[in-house]
């Protein structure tokens, strides 16, 4: 048998050996005391050591219980830390509080200026626009009434420049009227008061004033031969028969007609005008001129030439 077999054999008959047969036992336990504690000692081992547990677990629960009590005063502590604080934060915030609402009113404060501001300025704006407004009207006013005092000025040198042009004018006309007594009275030629009513046509109407000396063999005009002498107007296609002198009475109107149709006869063409320019017209020879179809005038800028 090999040792395989006998442990097999042992394990499976010891436990009756050892339940029937007593010295088999006390010799077992004998042999097993040397490698084991026996029941009494395992015993006092067990209640010491549960002593021991238990002294342990007091030990231990005391340590809890003094660790609790420490955590309880330290959450104690410390909840009346957070207490504190939270009371500081609610004091703060109580703070915070105040000044937002601080805040508040002075924002509704600058709001309110703003509004005045902007008020103010749109009023300001709005008068000075009207201001503005004022000024360009009174501006426009006062460039109308200048353009109206010039416009008077103009006229009004216009209007003088006329009256002297008139008065100059009446003045030369005076001249001429004298001019007619001294060609009369022989002080000056007759000549010579010709060429200045001549000159007074052309100067203002662009005229040629045309003196015509022409020799009447037959004696036409004065009922003897005789040298004849008339002026002659040409324009624009029209003839003007013209008797410029310092004087004319009844007998020179039909003088000056008997001319004119001695000329016409000449040269084969009608006269459209038959005029007389003397400052000293008799009035005897008016009617005659009226029904001779002659046109007399006092001066030569009397004279419409069309």
């Amino acid at each position: 048998m090999n040792t395989e077999s006998l442990k097999e054999v042992i394990k499976r008959e010891l436990p009756g050996w050892l339940r029937d047969d007593p010295d088999f036992r006390a010799y077992i336990l004998d042999l097993t005391r040397r490698e084991y504690a026996d029941r009494a000692d395992t015993h006092d081992r067990f209640y010491e050591m549960l002593a021991e547990l238990r002294r342990d677990r007091e030990e231990q629960s005391r340590k809890w219980e003094e660790y609790n009590r420490q955590v309880d005063q330290q959450r104690k502590e410390e909840n009346r830390k957070w207490e504190e604080q939270n009371h500081k934060w609610e004091v703060q915030n109580g703070k915070w509080d105040e000044e937002n609402h601080k805040w508040e009113i002075q924002n509704h404060k600058w709001e309110f200026l703003n509004g005045k501001w902007d008020e103010q300025k749109a009023e300001q704006d709005r008068k000075w626009e009207e201001q503005n407004r004022k000024w360009d009207e009174q501006k426009a006013e006062q460039d109308r009434k200048w353009e109206e005092q010039n416009r008077k000025w103009v006229e009004s040198g216009e209007r003088f420049d006329r009256m002297h042009e008139e008065i100059m004018a009446q003045a030369r006309k005076h001249d001429r009227s004298i001019g007619a007594l001294g060609a009369r009275w022989g002080t000056q030629s007759e000549k010579a008061f010709r060429d200045a009513l001549a000159g007074i046509l052309e100067e203002n109407f662009g005229v040629r004033v045309l003196n015509v000396n022409e020799y009447d063999d037959e004696g036409v005009v004065f009922g003897r031969p005789e040298q004849v002498e008339l002026d002659v107007i040409i324009k624009n296609g029209l003839l003007l028969i013209c008797e410029l002198k310092s004087s004319i009475d009844k007998a020179g109107m039909y003088i000056f007609e008997r001319k004119a149709r001695f000329y016409e006869q000449r040269h084969q063409r009608k006269a459209d005008r038959l005029i007389v320019i003397s400052p000293m017209i008799d009035a005897r020879a008016q009617p005659v001129a009226k029904r001779l179809g002659i046109e007399t005038y006092g001066d030569s800028l009397d004279v419409e030439i069309g």
